[in-house]
């Protein structure tokens, strides 16, 4: 009986050794999978084509206007903002514009601005604007409202906005 025993416990070794190299293998493989998939996405996120500033319901122009913003001096303007001041690096100056996008004056809330896609080609960068405006019948606020939003543009080609 006990060399019975024996080898049924040699048996249970072999076969934990067994499964726990099918687990390492198992795990190498996942992990693997994990760090190529993380790996692809960094590249992307890394500089995206836009960067929406601020964008808010109030504080813009009372005229509805589109400014593109390229030579340091305007950046400038837009560095000496509380709001925008830290979000603008110091080499935005020589790798970046800028547009500021102001709706105009509107007679209640529920208004909003900002982009709705941008593309990149050889020569330019075309910026679609995106207005949005309250529901009919919508409850919105009862208050003049300014919308307005800043945008950083990571490319310093020539800007097209529709």
């Amino acid at each position: 009986m006990k060399i019975c025993i024996i080898k049924q416990s040699t048996n249970l070794n072999k076969g934990k050794k067994f499964k726990n190299k099918k687990m390492k293998k198992t795990l190498l493989l996942v992990l693997t999978l994990i760090l190529f998939s993380c790996s692809s996405s960094k590249n992307t996120m890394e500089n995206p084509l836009f960067d929406v500033l601020t964008q808010q319901a109030d504080g813009g122009a009372s005229i509805r206007f589109f400014e593109i913003l390229t030579e340091p001096n305007e950046v400038q303007m837009l560095k000496n903002d509380e709001n925008l001041r830290n979000k603008i690096k110091p080499d935005d100056i020589v790798k970046a514009n800028f547009i500021v996008l102001n709706m105009g004056e509107k007679a209640t809330g529920g208004y909003s601005i900002g982009i709705e896609s941008a593309i990149e080609t050889d020569k330019n960068i075309i910026i679609t604007v995106k207005e949005t405006t309250p529901e009919p019948g919508a409850m919105v606020t009862q208050a003049f409202t300014s919308p307005f939003c800043v945008v950083r543009i990571n490319s310093k080609k020539e800007i097209i906005i529709k």
